[in-house]
C-alpha cells in the first residue's frame, strides 16, 4: 500500500499498479481515506411521552398525603372515578423506578434482628435448658413425647416427663414439680429453650413468671441455639442398646427410668431416688436432711370433711380443683404404699456402712440387749438356709382395689 501511495508517476495509472501488485483498489482508498466520526444515534422519543411538566404532576399526585402509601392500580382507579386521567398504570411504576421508589409503598416495620443468647452458668440451679422430643411407637405415625429439663452447670437432669402428646398444661406440671423440688430461688433461674408451641404457652409463662424464673428464647429458625439439649437427645438415642421402637407407654417410662431415674412411682406419691449432692454443697446436704426428715405429706394441708372423707390440698391449683379428695380408706392406701417392703429401703448404703463391709463393724456401734439376739437370730436363719438350700418362695399380695365413686377424683370440697 505504501509503495502505491509513494507511487509519483502520471503515466502510470492507480488501477494499472494495483492490478501489477494484486492489490484491489477498493482496499486501497478504504485505507487511505480517514476513518468517518460515528454517527450517535439515540432513542427516538414517542410522540405521546409525557412532557417533564407531566411527569412532575404525575410523582406529586403520588407522593401526596392521599396517595403516598397506595399503590399505583389503586390511584388509577381512584382518579379514573373522579373523571381525572393522569397517567397509565405503567407508567407510574416507571416513573417511581425512574426516582428509586418502585419499593413498598406501604409504612411497615422492618425485620427484628435478634441477638444471639449467651448464657453462662457458674453453679447448679442458674440455668436450665429443655426440650421435647419425639420417641417412635409400637406403629408407624405413633409418637410418644419425652419432656427433658437439663441443669447447664453440671448437665444433670432436673425434670423429665413422658406423655402421648405435647401439651402446654403437662410442661407446666413438669416446671411446677421441678422448681419446688430444687428449691429455686425466685429471680435465680434462667430458664433456656426454643420457640415450640408449648414452650411459648401464655399458662407456662404466667407460672414462671409467678415463681421468678426468666425466659430465654433461642433465635426464630435458628435450629442450633438450644445445642445442649439437642445434644443430650442424640446420646441418649445413639445408645448401642437404644430401642428401635417402644411397644408402649410404660415401655418407654420404663427405659427412661432406667436410664436416668429420678423418682419411685408408688400409689399415690413419688419419692425421690436420685439425689445428688456435692461434696462441697453444704447447704444442700443440709436441705437433704431436712427433706429427709420431713414427713410424707403436711399435716397443715390436710383436713377432714364433714362426711368423713379426706381433703388434702395440693400445693398448685389444678383446674379440676384445689384439694385431693379421697376416703379414709384410699388415703391410708397411699399412705401404707410408702412404707418399704422389708429388707428393701430406700436408703442404701456403699463403702464401709455397705451390710457386707469387713470395716462396717469398725465404725458402727454394735446391737445391744434384744436387737443383738435378733441379729444372731438372723444370721443363724439365714445361715441355715443356705445349708440346706432351700428355696422360699414369696407369694405377692394382692393389690389393693380403691373403692368406686368420686374418691378417686379430684374435686373441690
Amino acid at each position: 500500500m505504501d509503495v502505491i501511495e509513494e507511487l509519483d508517476d502520471p503515466h502510470v495509472p492507480i488501477a494499472q499498479a494495483c492490478a501489477t501488485l494484486g492489490v484491489s483498489r477498493a482496499t486501497l482508498y478504504r485505507q487511505t481515506q480517514p476513518a468517518r466520526p460515528p454517527a450517535l444515534r439515540g432513542p427516538v422519543p414517542s410522540p405521546r411521552r409525557l412532557s417533564d411538566p407531566e411527569r412532575q404532576t404525575v410523582l406529586d399526585v403520588l407522593h401526596s398525603d392521599e396517595f403516598v402509601d397506595q399503590p399505583p392500580p389503586e390511584v388509577y382507579a381512584t382518579l379514573l372515578s373522579r373523571g381525572v386521567y393522569l397517567a397509565s398504570i405503567r407508567t407510574m411504576y416507571r416513573l417511581l423506578a425512574a426516582s428509586g421508589e418502585s419499593g413498598e409503598r406501604r409504612a411497615q416495620r422492618g425485620p427484628t434482628k435478634h441477638a444471639k443468647p449467651t448464657l453462662t452458668a457458674t453453679a447448679p440451679n442458674q440455668i436450665w435448658t429443655w426440650d421435647i422430643t419425639k420417641l417412635r411407637g409400637p406403629l408407624p405415625g405413633v409418637f410418644y413425647c419425652l419432656y427433658v429439663v437439663l441443669d447447664l452447670f453440671s448437665r444433670m437432669t432436673v425434670g423429665w416427663l413422658l406423655a402421648e402428646r405435647e401439651s402446654a398444661e403437662l410442661a407446666e406440671h413438669l416446671f411446677a414439680e421441678t422448681v419446688a423440688r430444687h428449691g429455686v430461688e425466685p429471680g435465680s433461674l434462667t430458664v433456656h429453650t426454643d420457640r415450640g408451641s408449648a414452650m411459648r404457652s401464655e399458662g407456662l409463662a404466667q407460672l414462671l413468671g409467678s415463681l421468678g424464673v426468666v425466659r430465654s428464647f433461642s433465635r426464630p429458625h435458628v435450629s442450633d441455639d438450644n445445642a445442649f439439649s439437642e445434644s443430650q437427645f442424640k446420646t441418649l438415642k445413639y445408645q448401642p442398646d437404644y430401642p428401635d421402637r417402644f411397644a408402649s407407654l410404660a415401655h418407654a417410662r420404663f427405659e427412661a427410668k432406667r436410664r436416668r431415674p429420678l423418682t419411685v412411682e408408688l400409689d399415690g406419691f413419688n419419692v425421690e431416688a436420685a439425689v445428688r449432692i456435692e461434696g462441697y454443697d453444704d447447704e444442700g446436704r443440709e436441705r437433704l436432711v431436712r427433706y429427709c426428715a420431713r414427713p410424707c405429706f403436711a399435716l397443715e394441708r390436710l383436713s377432714i370433711l364433714r362426711d368423713g372423707r379426706v381433703a388434702y390440698q395440693v400445693k398448685y391449683p389444678r383446674r379440676k380443683g384445689t384439694h385431693r379428695v379421697m376416703t379414709p380408706i384410699v388415703f391410708f392406701a397411699r399412705l401404707a404404699a410408702l412404707v418399704p417392703p422389708p429388707r428393701h429401703p430406700l436408703v442404701r448404703y456403699h463403702g464401709v456402712l455397705a451390710p457386707h463391709a469387713k470395716q462396717r463393724s469398725l465404725v458402727v456401734p454394735k446391737a445391744t440387749g434384744k436387737a443383738r439376739k435378733g441379729e444372731q437370730r438372723a444370721g443363724a436363719d439365714s445361715a441355715g438356709s443356705d445349708d440346706k438350700k432351700k428355696t422360699t418362695t414369696i407369694t405377692p399380695l394382692p393389690a389393693r382395689q380403691a373403692p368406686k365413686g368420686p374418691a378417686r377424683g379430684m374435686e373441690t370440697p
